[in-house]
Order: C-alpha cells, then structure tokens, then sequence
C-alpha cells in the first residue's frame, strides 16, 4: 500500500466549515499524542472532546451523551466494545506501518535498529486483530538512533497526526472508501527475556539499543547491588571499561555499568513493585540507590568539553552564537538540574556572544519541577520548596540577562514550569510539532518561574486567565497567535538543532540586534519601576509555600497519583467538553496586568499519567493556509500547498503559521508509563 505522504502534505483541498466534526478522542490516556491531536483538530475548526478508556465504566453511555460525529482514538491499550462501534464510526491510530501488527510491534523496531517506520490510522475492529482494520491513511517517517519514547513524540508523532488530519479529512468529505489490508506481520509483547541485558555478553550497542527500546515503563529488568530493578534510558559511556555489570562511576545522577566491551550511562532506576504496593517512583540512579551505592568517582564533564562522552547540558559556540543546550528525563528538573543548569547559564553569559540560545535539543524543553524527587523525599515540602526556588533562580537569570538576547528554543513540549521558564527568554522559537501546557492547575499549584508576569505580558490578561483556567493543550500554531512563541521552526526534529543554529547565526548578523540589546537594560528598568521581580517572586512563593505546607491541599493526592501512575476514576471535567477554536485571536494590549492562577482544584481532576512515546516525521512540505479573499463566503477557506525551503524529505502539513505534526499515538501495554514532573499531562 502506497504511503499517503504526498496526500497529506501537498495536495491542495477546499476545507468548507460545513465539513467541521464533532469527534470524541477515546484514550488510555491524555498523554502528549493525545494533547496535540486534541490542540490541533481544534485548530482547525473541529469541535473535540475527550473519554478516557477507564476500566469497570461502560462506555457506550458515556460516550452516547457526546452525539459525536467520529470516534477516534490517539493511543488506546484496550479494543473499542462492540456497541461503540456499532453506534459510532471509530478509528484508531496504530504507531506502525501497513503490514506490521502487534502491540509491541515499535518497540521490537527501536531494537532491531530499523530506519524506517510509519502510522496507519485504522477503521476500528474487535478480537486479536483488532489492528488489521481497514486502512484510512498512513504516513512513514524516519527512525533516528533514540530512544522509543523519545522517538514516540517526535518523528512518529508528526507522522501520527498528519495521518489523522487527512483521515479526518476523508471522514468528512463523505465519499472516502477505506482500504483492506493485505497480509501482514504479527510481532509478539516484548517479554523479559526480551528485555533483559546480558551483562556478560552483550557489547554495548545491544545493550544501548535494549535500554533505547525500553525506556518506558515497565522499563529494563536487572539485578543490581542485590535487588531487583527497572533500568530506564541509555547512553553509550566513553573510555570507560570494567567487570562486566560492575557500577565504575556516576555522573549527573547517573551511574556507569560496563558492558562486554564497555560501558553506558543509566541516567534513573525504579524498583521493582513489591506485592500490594504502589508502584514505586522513578528516580535518577544515584539518588534511587541512596545509601546501597558503593564509592565511585563522579566523573564530571564540562558542558563546552571536546568529544561526544555523554552529558545533560552542553554548551557550544557557532558564528557569534551561544547554544546552551540541556535534556532531562520527562523534561523534569531537580533542585540539582536546576542549580547545575543556573551554573552553566552563568557561565555562558562570560562569553562574547550576542546571542544565546537555552534548549535546542529533541524532545521536552522543561516540564517544571521534579515532583517524583519531591514526592520521594523524605521531607517532601522542604523538597519542594528548594526545587521551586532552584527553577525561579534560573528563570530570574534569564529575565535579568541584559547583555545579549536570550533564544529559548523548543524542539519539544513545555509545560508548568517549564513553560513559564522559557516565556523568560527575549524570543520563543518552537518546533511545529510542540505542545505547550502554560499552567499549573491540574497539579493544584500556582503559577511559578515569574509566570504570572511573563505569561499576561506576551498573551495579554485575559487570554492568560483563559489559558490558566481551561488547563488545555496549546498548539505551536495557536502559542504563535497568542504571543507565547515568537518564531514556529518548520522541520523534523532530527533537524531542529542545525535550523536553529542557522536562524540564530542570522539572528546575531541582524543590523537590528545590537540595537535590541542596548535596549534590554532600560526595559528591565521600566519593567521593574511597574512590578519588581521580587514583588512577582513574593507573590508566587507565598502561594506555593501555602499549598504544600497544607496537608489538606489537593496538590499532594494530584501529585502521589501522577508519580504513582494512579488511574483517575474518571475523565477529567475539564475534557468532557471543548469546543472549536474559530474565533480570532483578540488583540493583546500593550500593557498587561498580573495575573493569578487559581489553584482550587478537585483530586477526580487530575490528568491520567500512562505513557507516551513519540516519533515526529521530518517534513517535506508545508500547506499554508490563505485568507479568505473578499467576498468570499465565510464558509469556505482554501488551502493551498507550497514548497518548504527548511524541509527534509518527510511529512509535514501546515495551518495558518505553522506546520502540522504527527500526534503521538501508541499501541503499547499497559505497561507504558510517564515520568513524574510537573506538568500533569506529560508521559514518556
């Protein structure tokens, strides 16, 4: 079956209001595929709201009430009951190529080293083939050396969602037949003598590549110091040889093992369920294994260090141009990641450049603050409190600098925290396949990283309080209208750190840039004679200080059953219903006012925390969409495709100012978890 690439990405099409949908996401969970399905069907004048597949509840009368024209489900561990599919049209997005089956079937390919992969949405079936359905459309992508998780939300998310944008755009053209499958390979669950690592034997790239494929949950199965652990994420570690399984060192909160032939970098660990427990948290290595670590030499590396040995932060210098670049897990951030980042920052400011750019890597930028550190603390608040004040350290660092323009660049999603830290920078460039998740209410906190400054300043006050109230995913296209992002860079992320370098190297060579600096010091000024950063500082704390120092806060049941991977017993209120976006943007107001964010909060409101994998696909082409002209009727808006100049030979679809991505979808067990950070919604 040909891939629907050129179908999604460049064929011209008439999109009539009269075509919008009523359609009703049905997910395991409201992880990142979901969210950027949700944002950017709604971006595009669909009306969308959200069940969650929750055991013990039937179904079909929930779903009833929505009358929804399309059922669709992003990511879905269970099949669709048969009284759903009767009553309703039901497609699922299955993470694999035509031909390919099974629910492990991804994982098995990140294993195996494959290069290619794909999305096929599927009209939905019952029994043990429920994905060998008939075929809507389906997009194929690119598969770069990363991990599954991260690869979920990149290149096979941008494939995921352009394959849903046009089967839903066949769904509502009326006259779309779907096609049946041929023959097809079946690939079995991963079990865990699949996922099991042989110290003794395996080199170091099997054993990357078992780590790489795994790195979700359940996670990798091993024996360690005499307990039964879950391995999580891996990098291959330079120079350095040993025992094979012997622990040689720690880094960054990491440990060393060696290998056959010689060692990776473990960045965090989770031990294994005890019967009966809840599941323990997953934490960064050192700190999990606490008091059973023997002495190791913590084999520190500076961020600007010659050589690829691995590192979370790394600084490098190009055409005037300072890339501070950081990857975290799950984009949580520690106190430590925090204060270690802080010092880094420092550091890059010493520099002669006139430009620095914060982030630039794949996957998350920042999701906040660290809350399975926190939530495995032995005094949580006091944890807390430290992390909070380590992220507003860092966030106040990048408001003050004055000597250069600050770039935060976003190849992935941003949350809580973490989005408030990169509403900090001079300029917000995001990659079009990011999702953004400006608030903090469903974690039942308030706003922090001096974002109840930042935030009403770019969108304006009202568009802020909106933003913070509804707690809803923003799409890059819609961050870009409302004055969050300043610039959508339209390409793969594999592609994105070498075209952000070349528009900051640009960006640097600009008449205009000295100018915009020589400025910077008399704005932070004016800034501060309206509302000091102190002022803001005071306020944010004095509301979380407030909120975790209260046992009776919902904020600590929201965050044990996020860190804990706690089914919530129902679909969260704030998802049962959203309509459309088709109004226009307003205007934002040249000065805006502060805003605070509520943090009333129910516990049944908490965001479902499964996993998320993700895969965007570089992008050949984009579609803009033009203005009606005048005289137009209202319901009518032509969509015509054009050639992209910063684009690779992969798949892209692009609305108004920005390029539409795959969505991240799965079809894994349930076995697929998320990371604890702040953000509510995040997975990995």
């Amino acid at each position: 079956m040909s891939d629907d690439r050129s179908r999604a990405g460049t064929t011209a099409r008439t999109v009539r209001r009269e075509s919008a949908v009523h359609i009703l996401l049905v997910a395991t969970a409201f992880n990142s595929l979901a969210q950027r399905v949700h944002a950017e069907l709604r971006d595009r004048g669909h009306t969308v709201a959200v069940e969650l597949a929750l055991p013990d509840v039937p179904p079909v009368d929930r779903l009833r009430r929505h009358t929804p024209d399309l059922v669709l489900a992003p990511v879905l561990d269970t099949e669709i009951p048969e009284d759903v599919r009767v009553a309703f049209p039901c497609l699922v997005v299955h993470p694999c190529p035509v031909g390919e089956r099974g629910p492990a079937a991804l994982d098995r390919a990140v294993l195996a080293g494959a290069t290619r992969w794909g999305v096929t949405v599927l009209q939905a079936l019952e029994g043990t083939d429920r994905d060998a359905g008939p075929v809507w459309s389906a997009v194929a992508c690119p598969v770069p050396p990363v991990s599954r998780s991260d690869l979920y939300r990149g290149e096979i998310a941008d494939a995921a969602l352009a394959a849903v944008l046009l089967s839903v755009e066949r769904f509502a053209s009326g006259d779309w037949i779907p096609l049946e499958q041929g023959a097809a390979q079946s690939r079995p669950p991963l079990d865990s003598s699949d996922r099991r690592i042989d110290w003794a034997a395996d080199p170091t790239e099997t054993v990357v590549r078992k780590l790489r494929a795994c790195d979700s949950r359940p996670g990798v199965p091993d024996v360690l110091l005499g307990e039964e652990w879950y391995l999580h994420g891996g990098h291959p570690g330079e120079g350095l040889r040993g025992a094979p399984g012997e622990l040689l060192a720690t880094r960054a909160g990491a440990v060393c093992r060696a290998t056959a032939d010689g060692a990776v970098w473990i960045p965090e660990l989770r031990r294994r369920r005890p019967p009966g427990q809840p599941l323990p948290v997953r934490l960064p290595a050192v700190r999990a294994l606490g008091d059973r670590l023997p002495p190791l030499p913590e084999l520190t590396v500076a961020p600007d260090a010659a050589g690829s040995d691995w590192r979370d932060i790394g600084y490098r210098e190009e055409q005037g141009v300072g890339f501070l670049s950081f990857a975290f897990p799950a984009g949580a951030m520690s106190t430590d990641q925090c204060r270690r980042l802080l010092a880094a920052y420092r550091t890059a400011r010493t520099r002669p450049t006139s430009v620095l750019v914060l982030g630039g890597r794949r996957d998350f930028f920042s999701n906040g603050i660290h809350l399975g550190v926190i939530e495995a603390a032995d005094d949580p608040a006091a944890e807390a409190w430290a992390n909070v004040n380590a992220l507003d350290d860092l966030a106040e660092a990048v408001l003050t600098t004055t000597d250069r323009l600050v770039v935060a660049a976003l190849c992935g999603n941003a949350a809580a925290g973490g989005a408030m830290l990169a509403l900090a920078a001079d300029e917000v460039w995001c990659r079009s396949g990011s999702v953004l998740n400006p608030h903090h209410r469903l974690m039942g906190l308030c706003c922090s990283a001096y974002g109840s400054s930042t935030l009403p300043r770019r969108a304006g006050a009202g568009a802020a309080d909106r933003l913070l109230r509804e707690a809803l995913p923003v799409s890059a296209a819609r961050a870009l209208d409302l004055g969050l992002v300043d610039r959508i860079v339209e390409c793969g992320p594999q592609e994105f750190a070498a075209e952000t370098a070349r528009l900051a190297a640009r960006l640097a060579r600009q008449p205009g840039t000295r100018a915009r600096i020589a400025a910077k010091k008399a704005e932070l000024e004016a800034r501060e004679t309206r509302e000091p950063l102190a002022a803001v500082r005071e306020r944010e704390l004095a509301g979380f200080h407030r909120i975790i120092h209260d046992p009776d806060a919902p904020h600590h049941a929201l965050r044990r059953a996020f860190v804990r991977k706690e089914r919530p017993a129902c679909t969260p209120p704030h998802l049962a219903v959203t309509a459309a976006r088709t109004a226009p943007v307003p205007a934002r107001p040249e000065a805006a006012a502060t805003i605070t964010e509520a943090t009333t909060v129910s516990v049944t409101e908490a965001a479902p925390t499964v996993t998320e994998a993700t895969v965007s696909v570089a992008e050949a082409t984009t579609t803009t969409v033009e203005p009606p002209a005048t005289g137009t009727t209202a319901a009518e808006v032509t969509v015509t495709a054009v050639e992209s100049t910063t684009t690779t030979p992969e798949v892209t679809v692009t609305a108004a100012k920005s390029t539409v991505t795959a969505a991240e979808t799965t079809s894994t067990p349930p076995e697929a978890t998320a990371v604890a950070t702040e953000a509510p919604t995040t997975d990995t």
